[in-house]
């Protein structure tokens, strides 16, 4: 069917090799973009990304489905087809595949000349405009040789751009750049989306650019699926493999068993995919994430008790001019366990945002008993520190309880509570995340 989108996929298939050396890269893929759209591929080496941006681009015949592009069928293209749809689509590749004899701004001005849309001095000119826009504007008279591998890629993005293409194919485009270059270039990309309505495909591993993407796909195994699916998938995968080695127990037995290196690395791939979750903040109503997060950060928290020779552990979420306690043993079966910002020591912590060490806690004015008669626990010691979210503010405040030889706690007791609790503060900004995003879609449902 065709909607008049710039690149339009059906049932995609695509191998290399013949016989029993034949090997299936791409799976009956599907996808439509249309005008002034960003789409960005993730997923791991290896998994065909690549390989469909190269259908996409006309850089080779598809073999299998249909790749419509700019109202041209590729699959069983002819080689002056595939030529007519690539001169008008901008590309930028991990290979700068500049002319080694030519400046900057002649690398540049020849695609215009390539493309037949300017010549002559309008294209010198034109080149040292998106020369200077790409942070170039210096090294115009420069040959490849005698620039960084950063500033050659720079070089051939704005090359890629300077024709105003009406589809432009990156494949890791901010691979060789430093932050500040590489969001330069995106949000030159963005531009190009925005005013020209140029479609942009661009595969990356760079999680700091996801937030241009209208959409993010992941590709795995010649696969596509939505990148949502794809985390959910992961962590499922990570968890249940970790459930078949310990017998299949539940999460909280197998978070229980783990020495302090296993239970640190699990920690560590939770957030780093909470954090990813936090980039792509579309996906914040993900019911089925929430729910793993949720059993995985109660199960991470006991743990974390446990490795810090603690009684108890326990995690506050800021809630406007309260914290509510969000995990611990022995909450109520009813209601919920609120103080004010600034009453009692988890209090204290989030109104100052310091470390607060506490050696006898009904000694303290500060305290409050309260906690402890809704819980039925008797709180001798307490080490509560705040957690940051990502602008700096205070959101959560993290606690132990009592340790266990009857000592107060010590500083070196913090520094280690301090390793541990950053990436539990993502785990906890990420369900935070959820739960607002959940209420603004409720009232607007």
């Amino acid at each position: 069917m065709d909607n008049g989108h710039p690149i339009q996929v059906e049932g995609l298939s695509h191998h290399f090799g013949r016989g029993a050396l034949r090997k299936q890269i791409l799976f009956d893929i599907n996808t439509s973009i249309p005008a002034g759209e960003i789409v960005i591929v993730t997923g791991p080496s290896g998994s065909g990304k690549t390989t469909l941006l190269t259908l996409i681009g006309a850089l080779r015949s598809a073999q299998e489905g249909s790749v419509r592009v700019l109202g041209h069928e590729l699959c069983g293209a002819r080689s002056g087809k595939l030529e007519t749809v690539r001169r008008q689509i901008g590309f930028i590749f991990q290979q700068h595949n500049l002319v080694a004899s030519l400046s900057a701004e002649q690398n540049v001005a020849l695609a215009l000349r390539v493309n037949h849309k300017l010549g002559g001095g309008k294209a010198r000119t034109r080149a040292r405009e998106m020369l200077e826009a790409v942070g170039l504007g210096e090294r115009m008279g420069h040959r490849p040789e005698q620039m960084s591998g950063g500033q050659r890629q720079r070089v051939a993005i704005a090359r890629a751009l300077v024709t105003d293409p009406p589809i432009l194919l990156a494949d890791e485009p901010t691979a060789s750049l430093d932050k500040q270059s590489g969001r330069e270039v995106v949000d030159r990309m963005q531009v190009l989306a925005r005013q020209h309505g140029t479609t942009i495909l661009l595969v990356t591993h760079d999680n700091r650019i996801l937030d241009i993407a209208d959409r993010i796909v992941h590709l795995e195994d010649g696969k596509l699926s939505t990148f949502t699916d794809a985390v959910i998938a992961d962590n499922q995968r990570m968890m249940q493999t970790l459930a078949d080695h310990r017998k299949k127990q539940p999460l909280d037995k197998v978070v229980a068993e783990l020495d302090e290196a296993g239970f640190e690395d699990m920690l560590r791939e939770i957030s780093e995919e909470s954090s990813q979750f936090l980039e792509a903040t579309a996906l914040a109503r993900d019911r089925a994430f929430r729910s793993m997060l949720e059993q995985g950060l109660f199960a991470f928290t006991l743990k974390l008790g446990e490795l810090l020779d603690a009684e108890r552990a326990s995690l506050f979420l800021r809630d406007g001019d309260e914290l509510v306690l969000r995990v611990a043993e022995d909450l109520p079966d009813e209601g919920e366990i609120r103080i004010d910002i600034g009453t009692g020591i988890a209090g204290a912590v989030a109104g100052g945002g310091e470390v607060i060490r506490v050696d006898d806690a009904y000694a303290d004015p500060r305290f409050n008993p309260d906690v402890d008669r809704q819980s039925g626990f008797r709180t001798r010691s307490i080490l509560g520190l705040p957690i940051k979210n990502r602008d700096g503010e205070v959101f959560a405040v993290a606690q132990l309880l009592n340790r266990r030889d009857g000592q107060p706690f010590a500083p070196e007791d913090e520094e280690r509570f301090s390793e541990f609790v950053a990436p539990l503060g993502v785990i906890l900004e990420t369900l935070q995340t959820l739960d607002q995003s959940s209420i603004r879609h409720e009232r607007t449902s």
